[in-house]
C-alpha cells in the first residue's frame, strides 16, 4: 500500500450537488488508484456538536451511507464505516486534546463561523471539533485526505500534531497527512448567492441541488439560479465578477468533465435561458441515476447496514492497534 486515504462527511441534511462534484465523485475516482486503500467515514460524533434531531440521527447516517454507495464507492473497494462505531476515536481524541494548544483552536476559522458572536457560549465540542478530526486522520495513519479549501486549516493542525507527538516521545509514530484537492469544481457555490459556498446549512432549498432531488425540482432550481444582465462572455476572463454566472459555467464544466473555457467556446452571446436548460438537462442526466440508486437503497435499511457492520469492523481493527501502540508509547498501564 502506497497511499492509505481516509474523508468522511457528517449526516446532517441531504447531501447536496457541490458534495458530489467537490468530494464524492473524486472518492470514487481514488478507490481505483493502484496502491491505494480507502476509507470513507460517517462522522456522526461531528454533527451532534450543534443542535441536531436525536430521532433522525440513525437514519440520516443510513442516507449519506447510501448516497456514497450510489454516488459510486463500492464497498468491496473501500470501508465505509461510522464514526460513534468506532470508540477509538473519542480515546484519541482526548489524549490529542492533551497537546492541542488553545490559541490555535481559537482562531479556527470554522470555530468563528459557526460560535459567531456566541463564542462563550459555545460548547465544548464545536471548539474542540478539529481535535476530534485530527484524531479521525492520524487513527487509521491516513497518508492522505481529500479536503476542500475551507479544511485546510483543519488538516494543518493534524499534520501539527501528529508532530508534536513524535517529537515529544522521540518515535515516527502517526504520519503527516497531505492533502488531496483535485476535480475541476472544489468550490460550488449557492445557486441563489453565487458569493457564498453551496450549503447544508443554507434555510434555503433553493440555494442547492440536493441528491435527492428529482428531475423537475432540479430544472426549476436552477431555471431560477443567480445570473446576471450579461450573455455569456467569449472566455473565462470574462466571468471575472460575475459570481452568478461564473458558477453555473463551473458546475456546467464539472458535470461534462471539461474545462470552463470548453463549455464557453461556441457559447459567446448565449442568453441564460437557453443555457440553463442545457445545464439542467445535464444535471438530470447525470443524478438521476444516482438518486434512483439511493431510493433503493434507502427502501432497504438492512442492505445499508450490513455494509456499515463491514466497514466497522475493518476500520476498528486498523484504529485499535493504532490505539494500542499510542497508548504504549505514551507510558499507560495495560
Amino acid at each position: 500500500m502506497s497511499k492509505r486515504i481516509l474523508s468522511c462527511m457528517q449526516p446532517t441534511s441531504h447531501l447536496h450537488l457541490g458534495n458530489y462534484l467537490g468530494a464524492l465523485r473524486n472518492w470514487v475516482n481514488l478507490q481505483d488508484e493502484p496502491g491505494s486503500e480507502c476509507l470513507y467515514g460517517v462522522v456522526d460524533l461531528h454533527a451532534i456538536t450543534q443542535p441536531y434531531e436525536r430521532d433522525g440521527l440513525a437514519q440520516a447516517t443510513r442516507e449519506i451511507a447510501a448516497a456514497y454507495i450510489a454516488g459510486g464507492i463500492d464497498p468491496a473497494k473501500s470501508a465505509i464505516f461510522v464514526q460513534s462505531a468506532v470508540p477509538a476515536h473519542s480515546e484519541l481524541m482526548w489524549l490529542l486534546a492533551t497537546m492541542a494548544q488553545m490559541g490555535k483552536l481559537e482562531r479556527m476559522t470554522q470555530f468563528k463561523d459557526k460560535a459567531g458572536k456566541n463564542a462563550e457560549r459555545a460548547g465544548l465540542g464545536l471548539f474542540s471539533y478539529p481535535v476530534l478530526m485530527a484524531a479521525d486522520i492520524l487513527l487509521y495513519k491516513a497518508t492522505h485526505v481529500p479536503v476542500g479549501d475551507d479544511q485546510k486549516q483543519h488538516l494543518e493542525l493534524s499534520r501539527e500534531l501528529a508532530s508534536t507527538f513524535n517529537t515529544r516521545f522521540g518515535v515516527e509514530h502517526f504520519v503527516q497527512p497531505e492533502p488531496y484537492i483535485m476535480g475541476l469544481a472544489t468550490r460550488v457555490m449557492s445557486l441563489a448567492d453565487g458569493t457564498k459556498k453551496m450549503s447544508k446549512s443554507d434555510p434555503s432549498e433553493k440555494s442547492r441541488i440536493n441528491l435527492t432531488d428529482d428531475a423537475d425540482t432540479i430544472r426549476k432550481k436552477i431555471k431560477k439560479a443567480q445570473t446576471d444582465a450579461e450573455p455569456l462572455p467569449a472566455n473565462v476572463e470574462g466571468l471575472e465578477g460575475r459570481a452568478g454566472a461564473d458558477n453555473l459555467v463551473t458546475i456546467y464544466a464539472a458535470l461534462a468533465a471539461v474545462s470552463k473555457a470548453d463549455v464557453l467556446k461556441g457559447r459567446e452571446g448565449q442568453g441564460w435561458g437557453d443555457f440553463k436548460t442545457e445545464l439542467a438537462d445535464l444535471a438530470v442526466a447525470h443524478l438521476e441515476p444516482i438518486t434512483s440508486r439511493m431510493r433503493e437503497l434507502l427502501a432497504d435499511p438492512a442492505q445499508i447496514d450490513a455494509v456499515l457492520r463491514a466497514g466497522n469492523e475493518k476500520a476498528n481493527a486498523i484504529a485499535e492497534k493504532t490505539l494500542s501502540e499510542t497508548r504504549d508509547i505514551m507510558g499507560f498501564w495495560g
